[in-house]
């Protein structure tokens, strides 16, 4: 739809009440009808569990239609970009819109690359922690913990926000990789500045003193296009969680925590792992991928087909189909086979051509096949939530910017239909 085809404002009838809403349209057609007044005019407010229904911002960064699977980051196709582009150029293009000038990309590309260093002081929070913990938990508390390094008076002002935001994309690299170290008792390898975004990143997880580590060219474009796919997915969970926590004036690195914290849920970020646990079971079980599936379709069965259907796209996500190639790809340059690609394009294949998948638009979604290059790469699977974040980072960041430039932002506070007991009088304890 278009500004023209779309009437300027909806009729609502509420019992013997009718009211006139603002319709808006966004750049791509979108239809929104602004009920931000319906309340003073109505008294009645919205239900819609899960927001899935309700536009909480308008924003500038991502894209994204569901129906046609189509994903842009401020206006680039995601197919183009995971071609063409590279992460760090992605990170500049989330946070301004704008692809950058060879200017610009040199000075960013230098500050993203010469603030990788931790605070020798925050190595201690590590060491602090259970080996065995989780490394997302451990990342959501290293990132929390900046705000006690750089506690800034001048928070929330342009200036600062974009050092606290170089900052943020310079040491997340250098956070995950030393949560890995600690879970496996190895040094922390200190980042070198002579390194890419993504080599970097290798050397840090993988290099240890006794020797030189060279990263691979191979695995290391592979990551840096698994980045490139996780920058940004418009408003999903761990996103709003960050512009939520940001919206009560939380600093920078408080409302990342959180959005890391959001991340973990196997629901969201966890759900890559669960596709390779889910891969192995069929590989190491007495099930075949056909006798899997028709399982997956019992509900009484307890079985789960992960990595299929998505809560946006209703189409094969655009993500999936690069990713699908790129195994090909990491896995023929690697010299590697991985029987577990080989169950996942059966899995596909099957669901692609049963009306029972067809008819619920269950297709591939991004963590089907991001697993299968992660594992290729060396990662371990508990690390996989671990490298999401590292991607999402510039999309939070650049969301929760947005949010502070907004001059119609208010604290996020949703209402609720209350169902519980109505007034009662309090008895005392011994009338009970």
């Amino acid at each position: 739809m278009t500004n023209e085809t779309v009437p300027k404002t909806a009729k609502l009838t509420l019992g013997d009440q009718e009211v006139d809403l603002p319709v808006m349209v966004g750049s791509e057609g979108e239809v929104a009808v602004d009920i931000r007044q319906l309340r003073a005019k109505t008294g009645a407010i919205t239900y819609d569990p899960g927001l899935g229904n309700t536009g909480a911002c308008l924003s500038k960064i991502t894209f994204l239609d569901g129906e046609q699977g189509i994903l842009r980051y401020a206006g680039y196709p995601i197919e183009e970009l995971a071609q063409k582009s590279h992460f760090v150029e992605v990170m500049w293009l989330l946070l301004h819109q704008q692809l950058p000038t060879t200017t610009q990309l040199a000075q960013f590309t230098h500050d993203t690359t010469y603030h990788t260093m931790l605070h020798e002081n925050l190595k201690q929070l590590f060491n602090s922690l259970p080996k065995d913990g989780h490394p997302m938990a451990v990342c959501a508390a290293a990132v929390g913990a900046l705000s006690t390094f750089y506690q800034n008076p001048g928070q929330n002002t342009p200036e600062q926000n974009w050092i606290d935001a170089i900052r943020l994309l310079a040491k997340m690299p250098t956070i995950a990789a030393y949560s890995y170290k600690h879970s496996i008792g190895q040094p922390f390898m200190y980042p070198r500045n002579d390194l890419g975004y993504a080599a970097n990143i290798l050397h840090m997880m993988f290099g240890t003193p006794c020797e030189k580590y060279e990263p691979n060219p191979v695995m290391a474009r592979a990551l840096d296009l698994l980045l490139i796919l996780h920058a940004d997915h418009e408003q999903n969970c761990s996103t709003s969680t960050v512009r939520t926590v940001g919206s009560s004036g939380a600093n920078l690195f408080a409302s990342v925590s959180a959005g890391i914290s959001a991340l973990w849920g196997p629901l969201h970020g966890g759900a890559n792992q669960a596709v390779i646990e889910m891969l192995m079971s069929i590989r190491d079980g007495k099930r075949t991928a056909r006798e899997f599936m028709e399982l997956a379709k019992k509900k009484d069965s307890g079985v789960r087909l992960m990595g299929f259907g998505h809560r946006v796209y209703k189409n094969y996500d655009p993500r999936a189909v690069i990713l699908k190639k790129a195994c090909y790809d990491v896995l023929g340059q690697l010299g590697r086979k991985d029987p577990l690609l080989d169950i996942a394009l059966e899995l596909e294949q099957i669901a692609l051509s049963d009306s029972y998948f067809v008819e619920r638009k269950l297709y591939p979604n991004v963590d089907f096949y991001s697993g299968i290059i992660y594992k290729a790469l060396g990662i371990p699977m508990e690390m996989f939530t671990v490298f999401f974040a590292i991607g999402r980072m510039p999309g939070w960041i650049a969301q929760w910017l947005e949010y502070h430039r907004d001059p119609e932002a208010r604290i996020t506070r949703p209402r609720q239909i209350y169902m519980g007991p109505t007034a009662r009088s309090y008895l005392a304890l011994e009338k009970r």
